[in-house]
């Protein structure tokens, strides 16, 4: 396999990367579709659309936010800014955006109830599909892994052995849903404690798998990803200290 992945089009190469971006956002929101109508939706429908605009929103603005200052000295001597910062976005950023656009819309139009489960499989489809693009694209897209000897180390277009994060990624995530299959199973969740799960789960990943991606450091070696991870975990503290507030009480 060559990286980048192209595929041919009408006689024209397109990068396999983005095809994969679009194909992963149009199913997520398909599978959402299909998962409303059999499950039902706890609120109304004037209500969720709302929600899903101050996802869609938060997410867009978050995912730039944290893709800029992954690399901040490169920001600031971009040529032009205000490019740079729209063309650097990251999934941590884009989950954690969505997040704090729902929770600051559901404020303004008075919604107390969680919302989040109804999005927790879409999204982890979306997320399957998007990093096989990702993995398409090699060191072209900047979810690479660090050099390594190990057994399965891939080489991802640049001659070096590396880690292949994204694949790391794409089982984690694989394996993830299975486990919230079965725990949804066996015990009684509350209302947007799925979602919750998931978010816990992944952020403590990928906190601990940028540790073998190269990129610009802040401080005790930690980058943006990182600090963003912690920051998720921080709001979801309470959750990680007492489990049992995720449970309906007998």
């Amino acid at each position: 396999m060559h990286f980048p992945y192209t595929i041919d089009i009408f006689g024209q190469p397109l990068l396999f990367h983005g095809l994969a971006e679009f194909v992963g956002i149009f199913i997520a929101f398909r599978y959402y579709v299909y998962l409303k109508k059999r499950q039902g939706d706890p609120l109304e429908k004037e209500q969720r659309l709302y929600v899903i605009a101050g996802a869609i929103l938060g997410a867009v603005i978050g995912a730039r936010i944290v893709g800029a200052l992954e690399n901040l000295p490169q920001w600031m001597a971009a040529p032009n800014k205000w490019v740079y910062f729209y063309g650097n976005k990251t999934l941590v950023g884009g989950l954690l955006g969505g997040l704090a656009g729902v929770e600051l819309m559901k404020k303004i139009i008075g919604e107390r109830q969680n919302t989040g489960d109804l999005f927790t499989f879409p999204l982890l489809l979306g997320m399957i599909v998007g990093r096989i693009g990702c993995f398409s694209a090699g060191i072209y897209e900047e979810t690479y892994g660090m050099p390594t000897h190990l057994p399965w180390a891939m080489d991802l277009g640049d001659g070096i052995l590396r880690h292949p994060v994204t694949l790391y990624e794409i089982l984690f995530l694989v394996v993830l849903w299975i486990v919230l299959v079965r725990i949804s199973k066996k015990y009684p969740l509350k209302q947007g404690s799925l979602f919750k799960l998931m978010m816990i789960a992944y952020l403590v990943f990928r906190f601990s798998l940028d540790f073998i991606k190269p990129g610009w450091r802040y401080c005790l070696g930690l980058g943006t990803i990182q600090l963003a991870c912690l920051a998720g975990l921080v709001y979801y503290g309470r959750y990680i200290i007492k489990p049992g507030l995720m449970l309906e009480k007998e």
